[in-house]
């Protein structure tokens, strides 16, 4: 298992690196420790299984996608993963992406790991650094208090307006706590959902919306 997770790791650093600052190796590596968290709790998981998924986890995200960059399936051939693993590392990847509220659905306590460790990255303090991140990096706005919040998106529609940043708390950031599948997901994403709701409430008052 640790000769299979190392050279995954060391393909993928300079992937990630390439994107932007919510989206680097310092997610993934957030993400892992989630996942390690979550893992204490939930022994019949698949450690190699749950590793592997994290790491290779966004490198096709549709954000970043690129030709240059190899695919999961290349990475995975590339580190000598068996076929059975390879199946089970690409389903867990699979059920990952919030895609407007439109998730696949979880098959494995492998899967439910990945997605809460990958979501608890995306709320709480980091969550709000990452959002403006990426907000910056696409040149949106920090915030609209004209623009609409979406509900009952298709992923297309999800993927479609580039709304600005605040709007993708009340899209997405503020629903994950109660998407959580684990039960150590849950208890993690209390307290950063909640300093989330804390942060908006100060930034209304600051700009007086």
């Amino acid at each position: 298992m640790i000769k299979t997770i190392e050279k995954c790791m060391q393909i993928v650093i300079g992937i990630y690196n390439k994107f932007d600052a919510s989206h680097d190796f310092a997610h993934i590596q957030r993400v892992m420790k989630n996942a390690e968290e979550i893992l204490v709790r939930e022994p019949s998981a698949n450690e190699e299984v749950v590793r592997l998924a994290v790491l290779l986890h966004d490198i096709e995200d549709a954000k970043y996608k690129s030709d240059d960059n190899p695919s999961i399936l290349d990475i995975l051939q590339e580190i000598g993963l068996e076929d059975e693993l390879t199946k089970k590392v690409v389903a867990c990847i699979e059920s990952v992406s919030f895609s407007g509220g439109n998730a696949k659905d979880i098959t494995s306590i492998d899967g439910a790991i990945v997605r809460d460790a990958d979501r608890l990255d995306a709320i709480g303090a980091i969550g709000i650094a990452r959002t403006f991140a990426f907000g910056g990096a696409r040149g949106r706005k920090l915030y609209d208090t004209d623009e609409m919040v979406r509900v009952n998106m298709s992923e297309t529609e999800y993927r479609s307006k580039e709304t600005a940043s605040v709007t993708h708390f009340y899209e997405k950031l503020l629903l994950l706590k109660e998407l959580m599948v684990t039960e150590e997901g849950k208890r993690l994403a209390e307290q950063r959902h909640d300093y989330m709701e804390g942060f908006l409430k100060q930034l209304d008052r600051e700009i007086g919306s």
